[in-house]
């Protein structure tokens, strides 16, 4: 990528740092790498070598009389890497050197050995020292130089890498590349490191998949503004070697990208949309999720992605499942009235009354509408009587079937009358027109958080793309799975077997969060057609302080102390934005704003429409949470009878359905404690819920 005869790139170090900076400093900080882009030898540009760093291709840049931009400039290229105040910028580049990997032919920035070997030593030392009696295994003493180059490890580190153990790989791991910390990481936890494969004909070491996920050439000033206007979204610019892999390959008929939480599947199913839309010039791609807000936020991120490609943005549509199907319906049946999830109730409970008063409790008469009736768009008595009620384990005579068909029968009726449709019934009715549809309004159709799709939409989907290649991709990870009742995709067509992945590397999450927070779920988890997500391999990439997990006596002790765990992290650098507070339901909102408030953090409530704002503290309920993640995160009141919430418990008909009301409850917990990034805090009042035995142990 040339410009100005020099190939112009950017490092993700660059825009790791250049997030750090205050907003009016970040200004500067642009204004300098336009200029810098558009003519390197502009004499405005006060360009001056580091003398102390041992790469003699680092200079700076004075973008103003404290702020210094590092790059590594020879004849050929030129590479923002760092930037920061006068002394700071100095004193990383000192530490750094640009290389070419002896062995894997990778582009590297590679933290020189001596400025750091007192910090790794002092480790060693003091760790050793601390229980002398104990001899603690040296985790790669046994391999040899060659294996070790071929993860990536710098020549200059392997003795380092074969002294490290147990306790101190995790810090030995911060100053290694990445592709070389993620290895060692796997071979420490019992994984069988995975080696990207490098085109015969790569000889440039930017051109290396791992080179590719640290490093992008900026083809022009659009490409520019977007990776600075975005620097704390590197998944836009820099895509690990794995995810690219599943991004850009073919497949014969739908496929599945899965993974634990913070592993990157929104990243990829992204990419995925972006290449689908570049590769087939004539289509039209739908991404699409389960929320507004996860919506409005995958809108933004394409914007960010493709803004220097507005012909490519006119052909992508964005839009929660919800969203697309009244658009659809309106576009090709006719105006639609939703009905709310708070008239069906009532319709379900007057109805009951008239016929049978307190045969059903309410929360049962609601879920069975819900997951079997509306679910599977059942139109008559029969089909009722005979459904197979998949996930709904409770046994049902057919006498009691009788009763609810009636209930069922006279709210389909009150529904017709007022014309008012259910989202499954938009579903169904849009499914039958693209049956018959000659061209579908959408080649392609990628789908996140995809394992809360309903029936309703998976047929939708079906009959949207079928079994034609490349046609469905879908990102999801069955250990979050809170909304939908489990059933078989292949039964509606959707057959994901043998085309299914599972993603391994965590770069959201700190190794300390996932590793506690992997100790709600089972090591696998496997959907009704056998396809499995095996999290056994997962690793993360960097490390945090431990999560902390507090008891307290009463509700006022609890608000004392999230209100001064969040001053802490404020304190600390953590933006209101930054900060997410989730509880189990609307009942405990009241903990959490009374907490919020006496931590003086301007907040807000987030919910199913709106996504928040950069100035505000985000607090909500742990489902809303869903796909979204935050640098600091408090979840509260995990009391007993909250989480697994006691109503859903006592809705039970049959003990064959309570396991099914633990597992998505465990989920719910997980998804809310992996919306962190850094820090995390899990409070609860005694009697606590048995969940957070299970998250300590």
């Amino acid at each position: 990528m040339v410009i100005s005869n020099l190939e112009f790139r950017i490092a993700d170090t660059f825009t790791d740092s250049l997030g750090r900076l205050t907003g009016d400093e970040q200004k500067a900080v642009k204004t300098t790498a336009f200029d810098l882009q558009l003519d390197p030898k502009s004499p405005g540009l006060q360009f001056h070598r580091i003398e102390r760093a041992k790469d003699k291709n680092f200079w700076s840049i004075r973008v103003s009389r404290d702020l210094r931009l590092i790059v590594h400039k020879t004849d050929q290229s030129l590479l923002l890497c760092f930037v920061d105040h006068h002394n700071k910028a100095y004193e990383w580049a000192e530490k750094r050197k640009l290389q070419t990997h002896p062995k894997t032919g990778a582009a590297q920035l590679v933290e020189i050995r001596e400025t750091v070997q007192e910090v790794i030593l002092t480790k060693y030392v003091v760790a050793q020292s601390a229980r002398p009696t104990t001899s603690r295994r040296r985790l790669f003493e046994q391999m040899t130089d060659d294996e070790l180059l071929s993860f990536g490890v710098p020549a200059e580190w392997i003795e380092d890498v074969r002294a490290a153990d147990d306790e101190s790989i995790f810090a030995l791991a911060d100053h290694l590349p990445g592709e070389a910390a993620e290895a060692l990481l796997e071979l420490a936890t019992g994984g069988k490191p995975r080696i990207p494969q490098t085109p015969s004909n790569t000889k440039d070491p930017f051109d290396h998949p791992d080179a590719q996920r640290r490093f992008r050439g900026m083809a022009n000033v659009e490409e520019l503004a977007a990776a600075l206007d975005f620097p704390w979204e590197k998944w836009a610019v820099f895509l690990h070697p794995e995810q690219r892999q599943w991004v850009d390959r073919d497949y014969n008929g739908p496929a599945r990208v899965s993974g634990s939480a913070g592993t990157g599947k929104t990243i990829v199913a992204l990419h995925r949309a972006v290449h689908l839309a570049r590769t087939n010039p004539e289509s039209r791609v739908l991404l699409t999720t389960f929320s507004d807000v996860l919506a409005g936020s995958l809108r933004n991120r394409l914007r960010c992605l493709v803004s220097h490609e507005p012909s490519l943005m006119e052909r992508m549509d964005v839009y929660s499942m919800t969203g697309i199907s009244e658009r659809l319906y309106k576009m090709h049946i006719g105006p639609v009235t939703i009905a709310s999830r708070e008239l069906i109730e009532q319709l379900l409970v007057a109805a009951l009354q008239e016929i049978k008063p307190n045969a059903f409790s309410r929360h049962f008469l609601l879920t069975e509408w819900e997951q079997v009736v509306d679910a599977w768009q059942l139109g008559n008595w029969e089909a009722y009587r005979d459904v197979s009620r998949l996930g709904r384990k409770t046994r049902l005579p057919e006498t009691q079937r009788k009763i609810l068909w009636s209930v069922f029968e006279r709210v389909m009726a009150e529904l017709s009358s007022s014309n008012r449709l259910t989202p499954a019934t938009i579903f169904s009715r849009l499914t039958d027109v693209l049956q018959r549809l000659k061209t579908p309004p959408f080649h392609f159709a990628v789908v996140d958080e995809a394992q809360d799709i309903g029936v309703s939409q998976m047929r939708f989907l079906s009959a949207l793309g079928g079994d034609r290649s490349n046609a469905l991709f879908f990102a999801g990870d069955l250990g979050q799975r809170i909304f939908q009742q489990p059933f078989s995709w292949k039964s509606m067509g959707v057959d994901i077997r043998g085309r299914s992945r599972t993603l391994r590397i965590n770069y959201r999450t700190s190794h300390q969060i996932r590793n506690q927070a992997d100790r709600l779920l089972g090591v696998t988890s496997t959907d009704v057609d056998g396809n499995s997500d095996d999290r056994s391999d997962t690793i993360s990439v960097f490390n945090g302080p431990l999560p902390m997990v507090k008891i307290m006596q009463d509700e006022d002790e609890e608000i004392r102390t999230v209100a001064d765990w969040i001053s802490e992290q404020s304190n600390a650098g953590v933006m209101p934005h930054e900060f997410g507070v989730f509880v189990r339901s609307d009942k405990q909102l009241a903990r959490a704003k009374r907490a919020t408030e006496k931590a003086k953090i301007p907040w807000v409530l987030l919910d199913d429409k709106f996504g928040g704002d950069s100035k505000h503290l985000l607090l909500s309920t742990m489902h809303v949470a869903k796909g979204l993640e935050f640098r600091a995160v408090v979840v509260m009141a995990c009391d007993d009878e909250v989480i697994p919430l006691q109503e859903r418990i006592e809705s039970i008909g049959d003990e064959a359905d309570l396991q099914e009301v633990y597992d998505t409850e465990r989920h719910l917990l997980y998804v809310a404690c992996t919306r962190a990034r850094e820090f995390l805090l899990v409070t609860g009042v005694k009697p606590v819920s048995e969940f957070l035995d299970d998250l300590r142990s």
